[in-house]
């Protein structure tokens, strides 16, 4: 399992993956492949910094890279409009009515309530980008389309390549115009943020229509060897995860019950493929969610519509928080992709990797037998 990608990054396996929690980036970059952090959730750039300080210490020199989301810029951003006093009482008075009826208990009195992730945010995604860029990174993600070209030139200038998520083959001919060295390749089936097309009709689209103009990188759905496997076939240079870590042994955001497993990862494990909604509700654009009572309460007839990004978020913060750390697996917030079929065990990051590669070789293995026959 080597392409290109390897050799370009220093990397034995070309798995990236994308988590919001360093132990698991770190523990990815140890295993061989690439970590990618997400930093959205941090809205202060020195919380980042410090995580990026322990990234530093914790990866033994291994490589790794960050991910930023970096969505248009919203209009009242930089002025003295408050964005918090854009989202409706309505919206407000459903969410509490909603947690009150699923019975999710308030925050305790000194526990700091979440503010929304302003990540979202055009002004912070930058300052994450002057953050990250302070450090040794080999790579800067964007979950949201091209970076601004002044961004992707500031981030080429520091000898960084610039990656962007596409859905289309229009959109990743775009990226490619704007500066994009690396184009994600993100199928329907995938966590967070998605679009329309599944994989493996996506990433032979993407592939041809940037005939070598970038390399391609598969998304949506991965987590064994065998898709791996499918994704290099398919003309892909390496794959793009996430959700196959979010149970992980590693992984350490959420609150956390007896035995050490989260509350997520409890909802997660018991998950079949097809406990997963597209919805707006989580950031206010199009993303893959864990189905839950949460989301059948924004199914509900009375529910009002998502708003845009970064409202909603910044609207569903407190609620997501209070409902992650009740206990209560039937009513957590966790983008997911279709994969959680799959995700059954709790497991450490490098037996993960190694299971990929095991199950790519016996694919490959497999095709060889069938072309030799």
């Amino acid at each position: 399992m080597r392409t290109e990608l390897c050799d370009r990054f220093g990397i034995e396996y070309p798995i990236f993956v994308f988590t919001p929690s360093e132990k698991v980036a770190a523990a990815v970059s140890k295993a061989g492949g690439l970590g990618v952090l997400g930093c959205v959730r941090f809205n202060d750039a020195d919380d980042l910094e410090n995580v990026l300080c322990w990234m530093d210490e914790n990866t033994d020199g291994k490589p790794y890279g960050v991910d930023v989301v970096m969505p248009a810029k919203v209009p009242t951003e930089g002025t003295a409009v408050d964005i918090a006093k854009l989202i409706p009482q309505s919206h407000r008075d459903f969410v509490e009515k909603t947690l009150a009826d699923l019975g999710v208990p308030p925050l305790p009195d000194d526990e700091k309530r979440s503010e929304g992730v302003l990540g979202w945010l055009h002004s912070v995604a930058r300052s994450h980008v002057e953050v990250a860029l302070k450090h040794p990174i080999k790579l800067i993600a964007n979950a949201l389309g091209s970076p601004p070209v002044d961004v992707i030139e500031q981030v080429h200038a520091a000898g960084v390549p610039v990656a962007a998520l596409a859905g289309s083959a229009k959109h990743a001919q775009r990226h490619v115009d704007n500066g994009v060295d690396i184009v994600v390749a993100q199928g329907h089936e995938a966590g967070g943020h998605t679009g329309e097309i599944g994989s493996m009709v996506l990433w032979p689209e993407i592939v041809d229509a940037l005939d070598g103009r970038a390399p391609v990188l598969a998304a949506g759905g991965i987590g064994t060897g065998r898709q791996v496997a499918a994704a290099l076939a398919l003309g892909a240079q390496g794959v793009w995860m996430g959700s196959a870590f979010l149970t992980s042994a590693e992984y350490d955001l959420g609150h956390r019950k007896p035995g050490g497993i989260s509350t997520i990862q409890e909802a997660l494990l018991r998950a079949t493929s097809s406990d997963t909604v597209r919805r707006r509700i989580y950031t206010g654009k199009p993303a893959r969610l864990l189905k839950t009572k949460w989301t059948d309460a924004w199914d509900a007839p009375d529910a009002p519509e998502p708003l845009p990004m970064p409202l909603q978020n910044i609207l569903v913060s407190e609620a997501h928080q209070r409902m992650n750390e009740s206990g209560n697996p039937d009513t957590v917030a966790m983008p997911v992709g279709q994969i959680v079929g799959r995700m059954n065990e709790i497991r450490p990051v490098a037996d993960i990797i190694a299971e990929l590669v095991d199950g790519f070789n016996e694919a490959t293995k497999r095709l060889d037998a069938i072309r030799e026959s």
